[in-house]
């Protein structure tokens, strides 16, 4: 690492405030009230990022839907407590995957090494099927947005060999006028 990515990252923020949203039909229309126990991807993201030192400002299930996922994905953004927004699901090529497609127009300067990072790490654990991911980052106004696929290995992977390692970097980046 530079030494200009080192005083970069010791001078980031250690503690930020994260808002997960996973995006799903089926599991929104199993339970209606916008919690499912068995949303095992938006459980891992929390819990890593709260292991990681980060605060969960909520989570929230909604349906795969441009409306509903930009309505919950703008509301976290106005919070002044909520840093980055971590999206899971909704990331694939099949008509309903629509949640990039949703948040695009929020972006500020969209993080196209994000992408491209998870597709190879994908790709080293499962092979070409890595490619059907869209996995995508951008900032908007200072603050994080993070879309990754519904599978909770993907979660996993994106969370511990990307996301977290540079979340605090990011944001610093991102806010620096």
């Amino acid at each position: 690492m530079s030494k200009v990515s080192e005083l970069h990252k010791s001078s980031a923020p250690q503690s930020l405030g994260v808002y997960v949203i996973t995006c799903s039909t089926s599991k929104f229309n199993q339970n209606k009230a916008g919690e499912n126990p068995d949303d095992a991807s938006g459980t891992i993201i929390a819990e890593l990022a709260a292991k990681a030192g980060h605060r969960v400002e909520g989570r929230e299930l909604v349906s795969d839907s441009k409306p509903m996922i930009g309505k919950a994905t703008k509301q976290a953004l106005r919070s002044s407590k909520v840093d980055a927004v971590i999206l899971t699901g909704g990331t694939g090529l099949s008509p309903r995957d629509v949640t990039i497609e949703s948040l695009r127009p929020l972006a500020d300067k969209e993080i196209p090494g994000f992408g491209e990072l998870f597709r190879k790490l994908s790709f080293d654990s499962i092979g070409s099927p890595a490619l059907l991911s869209r996995a995508f980052a951008a900032t908007s106004n200072g603050k994080g947005i993070f879309c990754l696929p519904g599978s909770p290995d993907a979660v996993q992977t994106a969370m511990e060999k990307l996301i977290l390692p540079e979340l605090g970097h990011i944001i610093r980046v991102a806010r620096e006028h």
